[in-house]
């Protein structure tokens, strides 16, 4: 693969600092410790792209559907109280926006496959390194999170232990 002289964000943040991506992660699979790894990684990818995707094309479909119902229902009761030419151009409008908007949310369905694909096999489509940076910032702020709660919770119930200690000891003197 030739150099095209872009800059990663791998080159000014070092590759120590996010351990599980890129050539890593494949290293780290192809070494046998990352199966649990990349088959919970795929289910997470495929249940992203199906939710994703087939909310779009559910979208798209419905929209569709009332595009159809609307012009079913509006285009008799408009040629029977209005002159020819305005309910045709509603006709001819709804028509339109109906199409559009529902072609859209296809292409919007098919972009994203498209984009979660490209991600899944590793090929890095444009942003997937602004959501690898933010899943890794996630994960570690949810350490941390983790860690301290831990860290209370023992403290807290080392605290009542040690009170308690305290109070016998007063008692008794």
């Amino acid at each position: 693969m030739a150099d095209t002289g872009r800059t990663t964000h791998h080159d000014i943040i070092g590759r120590e600092q996010y351990p599980m991506i890129g050539r890593d992660r494949d290293q780290y699979q192809m070494s046998g410790r990352g199966s649990d790894y990349s088959k919970s990684r795929q289910i997470a990818k495929a249940a992203t792209a199906v939710t994703a995707g087939g909310s779009l094309l559910v979208l798209s479909s419905l929209t569709l559907v009332g595009t159809v119902i609307a012009l079913t229902v509006a285009t008799p009761l408009l040629v029977i109280f209005s002159p020819i030419l305005v309910p045709a151009l509603i006709t001819v409008a709804l028509l339109i926006t109906g199409f559009l908007s529902s072609g859209g949310f296809g292409i919007a369905a098919i972009t994203v496959f498209s984009w979660i694909y490209k991600y899944a096999t590793g090929e890095h489509p444009q942003g997937s390194d602004r959501l690898d940076s933010a899943r890794m910032k996630l994960g570690s702020k949810a350490q941390d999170l983790k860690d301290r709660a831990q860290y209370y919770g023992q403290q807290h119930t080392g605290g009542e232990h040690d009170r308690d200690r305290t109070r016998v000891g007063q008692h008794t003197t």
